[in-house]
């Protein structure tokens, strides 16, 4: 059988309507129901109708998205689809990529990251921080970029997502943001995109919500994940629970280091990847990387049976 991962995307790919290919899919069906028990909320009203402005909350985003990936796995695995040999999450993807570990109920998880989005959002208020997506230049010249931004002005921005080798997405101050974007397009960035987001994600201004979901996490069930995981935030396969914890804690304000963890896929011999989940994002960053030496789909009812012959 061929080796495969599994990756989880985070905030962004969602979309109203995103599991309605899904029909009527006992897997889908109950991993809604049991959502929707473990938050007071109709979640899957929400995933088919929106309203768009609705489901683009962050606190509604951040937990819809964990329920959607975790319902696309467990379609999988009713249909026959066979367990990865790992698996990794981007950003948010990490606790669903816990939740198909085994290593967190999804009763748990949906309420913690509820939380982890209610911290980010009130840590830093709506306004006053920002993101962008910086496009053909590499890391080390938006890191440089950003330090240049920064210094002397009293302004943040760092850079926090390292998507792949010419797309790195910068955080913080709304002033800091538009300086590095201006620095950067003058360094030879082929485009500097301000995101659609309510809060500077992965900077070091989110130390605040870090601290209030560290004290969540301290009362949280999380066992050793029955599947290596490979974590963004140390690029590491840890399997104590307060190893785990830690990493939760401190991805909140730390980067998302994408490429390396596609890497460290790689390495331990996974020649495919499997993006589950709505949209296409993670697959197409997996190309970028390292289209040579691993391939990258996504599989949805349309694609399942040939995706599953492609992996046997």
């Amino acid at each position: 059988m061929t080796s495969f991962a599994f990756v989880f995307p985070g905030q962004g790919s969602q979309a109203v309507g995103m599991l309605d290919a899904w029909g009527d899919h006992p897997a889908v069906r109950h991993t809604l129901a049991e959502a929707s028990d473990a938050l007071g909320q109709d979640i899957g009203a929400l995933i088919h109708a929106g309203p768009k402005d609705q489901l683009d909350l962050t606190t509604h985003t951040q937990p819809v998205m964990l329920t959607a990936g975790i319902a696309c796995y467990r379609a999988w695995r009713a249909e026959g689809g066979s367990a990865p040999a790992a698996v990794a999450g981007h950003s948010l993807g990490e606790y669903t990529a816990l939740v198909a570990a085994g290593s967190l109920s999804l009763a748990d998880a949906l309420p913690l990251v509820r939380l982890r989005a209610q911290a980010m959002q009130e840590a830093v208020p709506v306004g006053q921080g920002a993101m962008a997506a910086i496009l053909g230049l590499d890391a080390a010249a938006v890191r440089a970029g950003c330090a240049e931004a920064a210094a002397g002005s009293g302004e943040v921005v760092e850079a926090v997502n390292f998507n792949d080798p010419r797309q790195t997405v910068i955080a913080g101050t709304q002033a800091g943001v538009a300086r590095a974007c201006e620095l950067l397009k003058a360094a030879g960035a082929k485009r500097a995109l301000p995101l659609p987001v309510s809060a500077p994600f992965h900077s070091s201004l989110m130390k605040p919500a870090a601290e209030r979901l560290k004290a969540r996490l301290a009362e949280v069930a999380i066992g050793s994940p029955a599947m290596p995981l490979v974590n963004n935030i140390d690029v590491a396969v840890v399997a104590d629970p307060d190893a785990i914890r830690d990493a939760l804690y401190r991805q909140a304000f730390g980067p998302v280091r994408w490429v390396e963890v596609v890497q460290a896929l790689r390495a331990r011999g996974l020649t495919h990847v499997i993006e589950c989940g709505p949209g296409k994002v993670l697959a197409g960053m997996v190309k970028r990387i390292d289209a040579d030496a691993i391939s990258a789909t996504v599989f949805d009812p349309a694609s399942l049976a040939e995706v599953k012959e492609m992996l046997a």
